[in-house]
């Protein structure tokens, strides 16, 4: 629940109680552009858009002990995510990614390893702090993954232990796959350790072709679902919207018109709207409708986690879908 925004309590909490809280593990970067850098990362993106739906969220990552980092921390905690797990490791910088923007705003994206990210650590304490359950505590509802940071084998035990030590907590894997960092062993073991998967057009074809899945989106849903027993998956079909299978219903959903100023983070913030419809069990139309709505308005804006929208506007996209 964000106390600093409650007209947003009123409306995202159908029945009263706090919405379901996530703990999102992973890099945090600079996005270098030619015109400057923005704070990034899959996970911070998420994060941030799913706190800004309401959703408590905390932050498992590491900065560097440098320039980057203090400026990272500083905005890390105006977005309002709990940072009690966020460290600061001398061991790497301060992870970093070089933007190219291509046709329509599509982000090619090259990232500089090792960075601070891949020095996560964490505790039986740690771990324990996430176990409790108490008031003002409780386990994580969700867990949210991707591929880059579980691409180093120090990544991929963090992982596995926090799925390990979270037996009730449910995990999401954003695909997000980057050139170097998306073996077809990897992730298709990140594939059989998700409960819902988000992808994009791309690289449901790059599965299709490693895993023998149908190349029609909804029969590779289905067969997905079947296969690995998600209990929804989200497909971004680009200029055509998405597909979401939710429910056992598949439905597809048009593109919500708007001007592409660059794509970088529209797929994240369509991510965070697609398990917040998710986590209220909204029908399968719904939870695609109001996904391709918030991920637009991040096309449409610069960045990855532009300024908050005015209200009236999420009043609209919620009342829309």
């Amino acid at each position: 629940m964000n106390p600093d925004r409650p007209e947003l309590q009123d409306l995202y909490l159908q029945d009263g109680s706090p919405l379901a809280s996530i703990l999102c593990l992973g890099e945090v970067l600079w996005d270098l552009f030619d015109d400057g850098r923005r704070l990034g990362g899959a996970p911070l993106n998420f994060g941030a858009h799913a706190h800004r739906l309401g959703h408590p969220v905390m932050l498992l990552s590491a900065l560097g002990a440098d320039e980057l980092g203090d400026e990272a921390a500083k905005e890390i905690s105006a977005l309002g995510l709990n940072t009690s797990l966020l460290r600061t490791t001398a061991r790497y910088a301060t992870g970093t990614a070089r933007v190219r923007l291509g046709p329509g705003g599509a982000p090619e994206f090259t990232v500089t390893r090792p960075a601070a990210y891949d020095a996560v650590e964490f505790s039986a304490a740690d771990l324990a702090y996430l176990q409790q359950s108490a008031p003002e505590q409780s386990a994580p509802a969700w867990l949210y993954y991707g591929t880059l940071f579980a691409s180093t084998v120090g990544g991929k035990q963090a992982l596995e232990k926090l799925l390990a030590a979270l037996p009730g907590t449910r995990a999401f894997y954003d695909l997000n796959l980057r050139p170097g960092s998306d073996s077809p062993t990897l992730v298709r073991q990140l594939l059989e350790r998700a409960d819902v998967v988000k992808l994009n057009e791309s690289e449901l074809q790059r599965v299709h072709s490693f895993a023998g899945l149908p190349s029609d989106v909804e029969s590779f849903c289905r067969a997905a679902v079947e296969r690995w027993g998600w209990s929804a998956v989200g497909v971004t079909l680009g200029d055509r919207g998405c597909a979401v299978l939710a429910g056992g219903q598949y439905v597809e959903a048009a593109t919500y018109p708007v001007e592409v100023i660059d794509t970088v983070g529209a797929g994240d913030a369509f991510a965070a709207a697609f398990l917040h419809g998710l986590s209220q069990n909204w029908p399968a139309a719904e939870i695609a409708a109001f996904a391709n709505r918030i991920g637009a308005w991040v096309a449409g804006c610069p960045g990855a986690i532009p300024e908050s929208p005015p209200h009236w506007e999420l009043e609209e996209a919620v009342k829309s879908a």
